[in-house]
């Protein structure tokens, strides 16, 4: 556990993990729809099996240094939403601090209840209640692009990381590895993401339904029968051949968070170097494998 270096406005008793609250209320690099769309999201998905834990963990975390892992390592997790992460790595690590400024936090308290070694903070990206170099771990994964100044918020993130310490992140790409067909498909589906994020929760969480069901699970399934009969290379470019291993519900997940967040942007493999190297980062590694483009630097 990291102490705080500020002191929380109120602490809330749940029946799990109690949730230390932080005052936002000078924070200007935040989207308070988006927050609160997030805060919805995660409530509704607030569980997830060990299987996809697991499967989504290695997917995220593959370019961390294998000899990281330690029981003295502490680490930061900026925007944990339901804890999905801190489950992948609560029994790898010594202890993890889990902060996120919206509803999730009461969703990340229930899902996380049974691990000891860590705490949920209320509290975003602009107030992140620890000292500087504090860290052997930040991480953010798909977080930042919903931020109006992500490069901003990265900046903050690294401040926390210990001096030869890590930050990993994922930021949704701008499809700068994909064909001219692949982005003209992607710049009609966000025709549809600009409808479906405004309406109200309840009837987009049904609209978002009806895509993973529709366009979702079998677009991904065609892409997993292709990669079946020895095409793979060509599966790999098909729309949504990352989901053809993966269950329904983060499908379901995904697609409310792609389809229903109201603030999103996208970035180039060039952009997000440009950006960790501003941050202080040096040996930048961005993964050549999916989900684009999850990278990680070391502080200087």
């Amino acid at each position: 556990m990291i102490d705080y270096s500020k002191q929380p406005i109120t602490s809330i008793q749940t029946e799990f993990h109690p949730i230390f609250e932080f005052s936002m209320a000078e924070s200007e690099n935040i989207d308070k729809v988006t927050v609160q769309s997030f805060g919805e999201e995660w409530l509704k998905f607030n569980s997830f099996s060990k299987a996809d834990i697991n499967q989504i963990g290695l997917d995220y975390f593959d370019i961390l240094p294998s000899d990281f892992f330690s029981p003295h390592k502490k680490v930061l997790d900026v925007g944990c939403g339901t804890g999905r992460w801190a489950s992948y790595m609560a029994d790898k690590v010594g202890f993890i601090e889990c902060i996120d400024p919206s509803d999730a936090v009461f969703a990340a308290s229930r899902f996380l209840n049974e691990y000891k070694n860590i705490r949920i903070s209320r509290a975003d990206v602009d107030n992140i209640p620890f000292n500087n170099d504090s860290f052997d771990l930040v991480y953010s994964l798909g977080v930042l692009h919903h931020i109006p100044d992500t490069s901003a918020a990265m900046v903050k993130c690294v401040e926390k990381v210990k001096k030869g310490g890590y930050f990993l992140v994922y930021l949704y790409y701008s499809l700068d590895n994909r064909a001219v067909g692949y982005k003209l498909l992607f710049k009609l589906s966000n025709l549809f993401r600009a409808v479906i994020s405004k309406m109200p929760s309840g009837l987009k969480r049904i609209i978002c339904d009806l895509i993973a069901f529709g366009v979702y699970y079998p677009l991904a399934k065609i892409s997993r029968l292709v990669e079946k009969i020895g095409l793979k290379s060509i599966s790999k470019k098909m729309p949504l051949s990352y989901y053809g291993d993966k269950s329904f519900w983060i499908m379901k997940n995904d697609a409310l968070d792609r389809f229903g967040t109201p603030l999103e942007q996208r970035f180039s493999k060039k952009q997000i170097i440009e950006m960790m190297e501003k941050s202080g980062l040096k040996n930048i590694v961005v993964s050549n494998s999916e989900p684009y483009w999850h990278a990680i630097g070391q502080k200087a």
